[in-house]
């Protein structure tokens, strides 16, 4: 494997187990306080917001008893901490280096966490999504969203660039 090919299994290695647990690829970079920290911080946020209840009953289809499982108050801090585990590892291991790169990562864990705050009330064809399909089902948007921003804020900046460029040569 080239040096380019090993570097981009490295990036996915590290997103895959920050993916799994976040923290884990804090630890695999050799990020010990943040990595312990990370995994401490989704554990207790995991076990006081119920998470692992609110997940085995949502796949069981028992949305109404995992939204009265759910405790809102911890939980809301989930998206932001899983996301930004995730990201912060891919930083470290290397990626995220183009500009704005970050946006899809936050918008997904803004999104999220709106998925989340309406997932008791929010019903499709008038049953109840729940707490755990509803937020997964905000991804997709948040990213999508977190993408377009990212495009328009590097067109226009290249734009920005291009103006400069052209008003350097026309003005010496």
């Amino acid at each position: 494997m080239n040096i380019n090919g090993e570097k981009q299994s490295k990036k996915l290695e590290i997103v895959l187990w920050s993916i799994a647990l976040p923290g884990f690829g804090h630890l695999i970079l050799k990020q010990y306080v943040k990595g312990l920290l990370l995994v401490f911080l989704e554990t207790l946020v995991n076990v006081c917001g119920h998470f692992n209840t609110v997940i085995v009953l949502s796949f069981n289809g028992k949305i109404q008893q995992a939204i009265e499982q759910t405790d809102y108050q911890w939980l809301m801090f989930y998206p932001c901490l899983y996301f930004f585990g995730i990201w912060d590892a891919y930083r470290e291991a290397g990626g995220g280096e183009k500009p704005f790169s970050y946006l899809p990562m936050a918008f997904s864990a803004y999104f999220v966490t709106v998925g989340l705050i309406f997932s008791p009330v929010f019903t499709f064809f008038g049953q109840k999504i729940g707490p755990m399909w509803l937020p997964m089902l905000f991804l997709p948007l948040g990213f999508g969203i977190g993408s377009l921003i990212r495009t328009i804020l590097m067109s226009s900046r290249q734009k920005d660039n291009e103006q400069k460029e052209r008003g350097g040569r026309s003005g010496g």
